[in-house]
């Protein structure tokens, strides 16, 4: 996964026109239209990469004490692999080699390099770029090793605005906004005409 990842960066990166780099999956949707996603995305201060220290037996758990000292467990980080990246991030995070090693090396299951080699990477070296925080939304109140997945019959504009505002802020270039993430998942290709029948009501026309 984190190979993928980098080859995809790494191609992306030869069009010197990309300067943000969103990682989705396909069961995720935009939450609004094009304009307002790209103006939040340039105009952003900092990258999107989830990073927290989960001292559970999913998180602390997963490490492996040989990646010490470079890696050591107050550095270990876990978050989701969907982020949102500036050009600079980028660029190191394709140039790096160091870590990079240590996760291949070290990071088996139980540990998976896609949930941590990026979280702790950028805790590490990369801070200050990072909100820690990710853009795109998942549903975990249901518990489970799985999040929520949507279904076409709960398609609302209800629960579409519940996500694309929620009911808690986050910061944006220093001020604090409602408007925490930019996409969605796991939408099932049921949800696509529901979906479909809200988009010039939600998304506009641009």
């Amino acid at each position: 996964m984190v190979d993928a990842e980098r080859r995809l960066l790494a191609n992306a990166l030869l069009d010197p026109s990309n300067q943000r780099f969103v990682l989705l999956s396909d069961s995720c949707i935009p939450l609004f239209n094009f304009t307002t996603t790209y103006s939040y995305l340039v105009n952003s201060n900092l990258s999107y990469i989830a990073s927290f220290d989960d001292k559970r037996k999913s998180g602390r758990g997963r490490y492996n004490p040989q990646m010490s000292p470079n890696i050591t467990i107050q550095d270990w980080r876990k978050g989701s692999q969907w982020f949102e990246i500036n050009r600079d991030l980028a660029l190191e995070i394709v140039a790096e080699q160091n870590y990079y090693s240590l996760f291949k090396e070290y990071c088996h299951p139980p540990c998976y390099n896609d949930e941590h080699y990026l979280p702790t990477l950028v805790n590490i070296l990369y801070g200050g770029l990072n909100s820690n925080r990710t853009i795109t939304h998942v549903d975990w109140s249901r518990g489970g090793p799985h999040p929520r997945k949507y279904a076409g019959s709960e398609i609302t504009e209800e629960l579409l605005n519940s996500i694309r505002f929620g009911s808690t802020e986050c910061v944006y270039n220093d001020n604090t906004t409602p408007m925490c993430v930019l996409f969605a998942r796991k939408f099932t290709p049921g949800t696509l005409n529901p979906l479909l029948m809200f988009a010039t009501s939600l998304y506009g026309s641009s």
